[in-house]
């Protein structure tokens, strides 16, 4: 006995296009709100740059202002100050980048290592949390840690029969408070990443390295951190284009007049200068040449990246 087998039914052409469009709008639809909240909040604000260039008053507005052209850049860089703020800046975002980069893919990499899987996950849990704590109240738990009377460090000195440390008054300490605060706070958070490209990788090739005999070191090694390389590399060219920028709130919360050589970046330079003096022509202009170093940066650890590595964000 045959059966009829009946022939498959193609799509037309004309059917799969109007398919297609039909896909193409809904996506296009849900990415709508993003694509105008970015245009109001990031892209309409741009044309405020044109304050950096004038003496600017509110009373005459942008158009009646003055123009100036770079008299406020040039004062920018040629006053003694810059070289404080900038100089600080950097050096936080260069401990920020051996210290707060690096910590994340230690600790994906430890977790991942860990076999009780109800544990890991509460310990995920956990190490998330400090990232949606502000950052009044980050300092104020630094704050309260360390502090000279009633701090937990300073009680755990004693026991030891050292003397109490004003930690968050003593320059040399202030650099690494703050560090160890920004780590502490977002570990968690921006280790997700390298959880979920570790979770990509072909558990075969880790059971032929076991084979091999290759001890969870190795495997760390030869495996692990190879197949976390993209991720690496994309995040430390984002980290790189912010190299100008701190971070207000962690530095503004934390600092205090007795480390503000120590502490004063270009984001707490700005505040002071703009809210609490009204210098807006200034502080506009050094935001934008902020701005400008922070892509000058970028661009040219992603040229020198995709020459090195091939891989690049375009």
């Amino acid at each position: 006995m045959k059966v009829a087998l009946e022939p498959s039914v193609k799509p037309t052409k004309k059917k799969s296009k109007r398919v297609y469009r039909k896909t193409l709008f809904s996506l296009y639809l849900l990415l709508a709100p993003v694509f105008v909240l970015t245009f109001i909040f990031k892209y309409i604000p741009i044309y405020g740059i044109i304050i950096a260039f004038e003496d600017y008053s509110p009373f005459k507005g942008f158009f009646n202002s003055p123009w100036v052209g770079l008299k406020h850049v040039k004062y920018f860089l040629s006053d003694e100050s810059f070289w404080t703020v900038m100089n600080n800046t950097l050096i936080l975002n260069f401990y920020d980048m051996i210290f707060g980069f690096s910590a994340p893919i230690l600790f994906a990499i430890l977790a991942n290592e860990i076999m009780n899987k109800s544990f890991k996950r509460v310990a995920q849990t956990i190490s998330y949390l400090p990232h949606f704590l502000s950052w009044v109240v980050v300092s104020g738990i630094f704050y309260q840690m360390l502090s000279p009377t009633t701090g937990l460090v300073n009680e755990m000195i004693g026991w030891f029969g050292g003397t109490e440390i004003f930690f968050m008054t003593e320059k040399e300490y202030f650099r690494g408070i703050l560090v160890s605060a920004g780590i502490w706070k977002e570990i968690g958070w921006s280790a997700i990443l390298y959880f979920a490209v570790i979770a990509g990788i072909d558990s075969s090739l880790y059971e032929a390295a076991s084979i091999d005999g290759a001890s969870r070191l190795r495997q760390i090694w030869h495996i692990t951190l190879p197949g976390m390389v993209p991720m690496i590399v994309l995040l430390l060219l984002l980290r790189l284009g912010s190299m100008f920028d701190v971070g207000f709130e962690r530095v503004f919360t934390m600092q205090n007049s007795l480390v503000l050589d120590e502490s004063d970046v270009i984001s707490t330079y700005i505040y002071r200068l703009g809210l609490e003096r009204a210098q807006y022509s200034l502080t506009t202009a050094i935001g934008f040449v902020q701005s400008m170093l922070g892509f000058l940066m970028l661009v040219t650890a992603n040229w020198l990246s995709k020459k090195t590595t091939g891989m690049g964000l375009y």
